[in-house]
Formats: C-alpha cells, sequence, structure tokens
C-alpha cells in the first residue's frame, strides 16, 4: 500500500497504532521498519499511554476514524486527497474523512490496493501467526526482528566457537563470529583503548547485519560484555560507549564452563585468567540478573545441552 501511495501521491503520512499490541511488533520495532524501508513518508508510529489513548483494535470503526481524521489534522497539520487499503472498510473510511478535509463538492478518494491479494498472497495477520514459515514476504531487515539471538560466553579455551560453529549448523542458520579475536590477530595483539570500543561496534553491527541472514536463531561468539571484560583487564576501564554496548540483550545465554584441557594457541593467557574470566562473567550475569545456561562436559553433550533450550 505505502508502494501505491508513492506512485501516486506527492506525499504519504503513515500512521501505525494497534491496541493491544502485536508480539514482536512494538513501536520501536515499527520506527525502525518505517525509518529504514520508507524514510520518505511522514509517520507517527504511535502506543498507547495516559497521553495518547488508541482506539480498542476491536472498537467501532467510526471511532477508529475519528482517531485518524484527529491525527492528520493535529499531528500532521495537512489535508487528505485520498486513502489507501486493501480492506472493506475502505470506502466508509474515505467517506468519514471527506467531513474533515474535502472542500465543497470534492471527496477524499479511496485507494483500493490488492484487496484480492493477488500480487502479495497472503495477509498481515498470517505473516504474524509465524513470521519464520512466511519469511519470503518479509524484507530482510524486517524479519532480523523475529531473529532471536543465542550468545556464547566463557573463558578462553573453553569451545565457545566450537559450539557456535556446530550449533549454527545443526539450526541450518547463521553465527556470528568474534571480530575481537580478529583484531587481535591482525594487529598482533596490540589493541588501543579505542580499539576495545571498535570491537563492540562492530560485533554489534555485525549481528545485525547477520539476522537478516539467520533462520529463527543468530548464534553469537561472544558479545561486547566481552569486551567489556578484556578492556576492565587491560585498562582499568572501559568507554561509555563500550559500556553501553556490553548491556545489550540475549534471548538465550550460554556459559561455556572451564573445564576443557587448556589449549594455547599462542593468542590466549592462561588457566588462572580463564577461572577469573568464568568467575567474572557469573558474577556480572549474577548482579544484572541476566538469566544464563552452564554448559559442561564434551563438545557434543554442550551442543545437546544448549539445543534442548533452542528447539
Amino acid at each position: 500500500m505505502i508502494d501505491a501511495a508513492l506512485a501516486a501521491c506527492d506525499e504519504v503520512f503513515v500512521i501505525s497504532y494497534t491496541k493491544p499490541e502485536f508480539s514482536g511488533c512494538g513501536k520501536t520495532v515499527r520506527e525502525g521498519w518505517l525509518k529504514h524501508l520508507y524514510p520518505q513518508v511522514r509517520s507517527a508510529v504511535l502506543e498507547d499511554s495516559e497521553a495518547l489513548r488508541l482506539p480498542h483494535n476491536d472498537a467501532p470503526e467510526q471511532e477508529h476514524r475519528d482517531f485518524c481524521g484527529w491525527m492528520c489534522r493535529t499531528m500532521f497539520g495537512t489535508t487528505i486527497d485520498a486513502v489507501f487499503t486493501s480492506e472493506d472498510y475502505g470506502d466508509g473510511f474515505a467517506l468519514a474523512l471527506t467531513a474533515y478535509f474535502a472542500t465543497p463538492g470534492e471527496q477524499v478518494r479511496h485507494v483500493c490496493v490488492d484487496k484480492a491479494r493477488g500480487a502479495v498472497p497472503i495477509s498481515g495477520t498470517d505473516i504474524r501467526a509465524d513470521p519464520h514459515a512466511h519469511r519470503a514476504f518479509l524484507d530482510p531487515r524486517v524479519y532480523a526482528s523475529f531473529v532471536q539471538r543465542a550468545c556464547i560466553l566463557g573463558g578462553e579455551s573453553t569451545g565457545k566457537t566450537t559450539l557456535a560453529q556446530a550449533l549454527a549448523e545443526r539450526l541450518d542458520t547463521v553465527w556470528a563470529a568474534e571480530f575481537g579475536r580478529e583484531l587481535w590477530v591482525e594487529k598482533s595483539g596490540a589493541l588501543t583503548f579505542e580499539d576495545l570500543g571498535r570491537i563492540g561496534e562492530t560485533q554489534v553491527a555485525r549481528e545485525d547485519q547477520l539476522a537478516q541472514q539467520a533462520k529463527r536463531w543468530l548464534v553469537c561468539d561472544t558479545s561486547p560484555l566481552t569486551t567489556l571484560c578484556y578492556s576492565l583487564e587491560m585498562y582499568g576501564g572501559a568507554l561509555p560507549l563500550l559500556e553501553q554496548l556490553a548491556a545489550r540483550r540475549y534471548d538465550v545465554v550460554f556459559l561455556c564452563a572451564p573445564d576443557f584441557p587448556f589449549v594455547q594457541d599462542g593468542t590466549r593467557r592462561d588457566t588462572d585468567f580463564r577461572t577469573r574470566q568464568h568467575d567474572w562473567y557469573r558474577k556480572i550475569l549474577d548482579e544484572k540478573q541476566i538469566a544464563y545456561t552452564t554448559l559442561a562436559g564434551s563438545p557434543e553433550q554442550r551442543v545437546r545441552q544448549a539445543l534442548t533450550l533452542l528447539i
């Protein structure tokens, strides 16, 4: 509908609201979708509050029509020439808006777009019921909002990368590799204080990009919390940006136990540091009241433990 309106109109206004909210489609998420996909439209993405009471989804049609008319006049400060819908209510909606905006002898037009679902053979209701089954109808940037993220934490040499790769393979999805290790190798371990902020930013950007390719789950090999740990260890502090990124939440968090024999690959510290890392993770996760599952045993045992929460 937005595409059709943009092709026919000089200026397009989009009002997005629902009461109650649909799962996974909150105000901030919808704002992001419109910002990325249609920056050229003027949009009002609303949520119910004491300051702005939205009509309930089951409210009479006239209540919604009056609300939209008031929104266009008050918040957009404009008149309306046409309304675009793909539903039966479109004609009545246009007629109601005529009372708000049309000059004598004119009428707000209703433009019906693909009501028969021929061009796009599915409804929004069906897509919301199972976004993963219908991802072909979603822009990758929209689908990414429905991808859940599993974060793998742990000290050095606890099998995080091996686990991330194995889980991604079992789940038929993708995984986000640890950028910090890549930069460490590139700079031969000579990381600056500012580099730690760059690592956190790049890790988040990598996750967001890969979420567009994932299927249901994105497996994340560490998170900015790991980078915060190294920043505190190496410099006794962290950039405010990194501290903010380290508060990033994940749908599932796994903490790999340090019960493997320590393997020195030329970039790692030692077993004592690995133990301190593990204890630090437990302390921070508990303090922040972040639920996590500790994985122990062989690589295959860890994979099975993790899959019980992901499938």
